[in-house]
């Protein structure tokens, strides 16, 4: 299951972020995942001081979101980095890696995010592709707009062969690990607040039981 929101930052934010990225340094990408040899795009250099705004824009972002914390009942995410890819530059098909080290606790990656900040119009190819079996979902968003995947899910960015894609990627660790079971929960919170009021109410108590109680048991601390 995904998620997208088409205006997760404000145009402010975008504009800022968009400075910032032309500002800060950016280093190779494998540095964060050298065994990957398919991996060819530039990441923000973490030591840049412009480094901490950006990550903690974005973050206040997500932070906000209803939509994304009734999506993703997230526990930790890792610090948003920007992440540009230049004519040629490209990410092969791959799933996330389970496990992340962030400062000195280790981060489970059930979720990705993916922030778009460069307007589709400025660059060719680079599209994101979430592989789902024999089909494969491509996404070129708006700047601002974000799509949220299983980290378990194959996917890759296209090559770039003209401009630059800038983005801004995370990782989140959820309340609820198993995707299905998140689904199934999201589902149901969907259903108990579009018809909830419909319901007597206790058909709506009952229903509540069932979703607290499947919250509950699915939740891993």
């Amino acid at each position: 299951m995904f998620l997208q929101l088409p205006n997760l930052l404000t145009d402010p934010e975008i504009a800022r972020l968009q400075q910032l990225a032309g500002e800060l340094n950016f280093q190779d990408g494998r540095l964060s995942n050298p065994a990957n040899v398919t991996k060819d795009n530039l990441q923000a250099d973490a030591s840049d001081p412009r480094y901490a705004e950006s990550s903690q824009m974005v973050s206040a972002a997500f932070g906000r979101s209803r939509e994304f914390r009734d999506f993703a009942f997230p526990r930790r995410m890792a610090p948003p980095m920007l992440t540009r890819y230049e004519p040629g530059m490209k990410y092969g098909p791959h799933a996330d890696v389970p496990h992340m080290t962030i400062g000195n606790t280790s981060l489970r990656s059930d979720l990705s995010a993916t922030v778009f900040l460069s307007h589709p119009s400025t660059y060719e190819g680079g599209e994101l592709v979430i592989h789902l079996g024999t089909h494969p979902v491509v996404m070129k968003g708006l700047p601002g707009q974000v799509v949220v995947y299983p980290s378990t899910t194959l996917h890759e960015v296209r090559p770039v062969t003209s401009g630059a894609r800038l983005v801004a990627i995370t990782f989140i660790e959820s309340m609820i690990p198993d995707e299905n079971h998140r689904g199934m929960v999201y589902e149901l919170n969907e259903i108990a607040a579009m018809e909830g009021g419909n319901m007597r109410w206790e058909n709506r108590a009952r229903l509540e039981t069932v979703r607290y109680n499947l919250t509950r048991m699915w939740t891993r601390s």
